[in-house]
């Protein structure tokens, strides 16, 4: 069983992906803010985190993934860079913007579209969770 940090601020997203998570014999927490979701990192150090691009503003997603993945060794979040990020967004169903994981840009693992489909998120985690970070 992994411990996983959902980071989102959409309660019923959350809701979702917790049931399908848990289902699959995971253990989840979750995180309504970017701000939130690093206090939770240090309490519970999760094997993996999903992360949503949009919450409190537009970026929010990717500026917190650049946090997490700082290249600098004195960063805070240096012991937590190597922890698989999953990032879900639905800026691919609303916008021509595609988006992809760049090692120096967007330093995530893997992207989810919502509407999340249940069978390709746990697949898509376990895979994660298998592999580390792909990054």
């Amino acid at each position: 069983m992994a411990k996983i940090l959902i980071i989102d601020d959409d309660p019923d997203v959350v809701l979702a992906v917790r049931l399908c998570l848990q289902a699959a014999g995971h253990e989840v927490f979750d995180a309504s803010s970017g701000d939130e979701g690093l206090t939770m990192l240090q309490e519970i150090k999760p094997d993996l985190i999903i992360l949503d691009v949009m919450m409190d503003t537009a970026t929010a997603g990717f500026q917190l993934a650049l946090k997490l993945r700082s290249p600098d060794p004195r960063s805070p979040l240096a012991a937590y860079s190597h922890i698989p990020i999953l990032m879900l967004t639905a800026l691919h169903s609303t916008t021509d913007l595609r988006f992809g994981p760049d090692k120096d840009y967007l330093p995530v693992d893997a992207f989810i579209d919502k509407p999340i489909d249940p069978d390709r998120l746990v697949s898509e985690v376990n895979a994660l969770l298998a592999g580390g970070r792909r990054g």
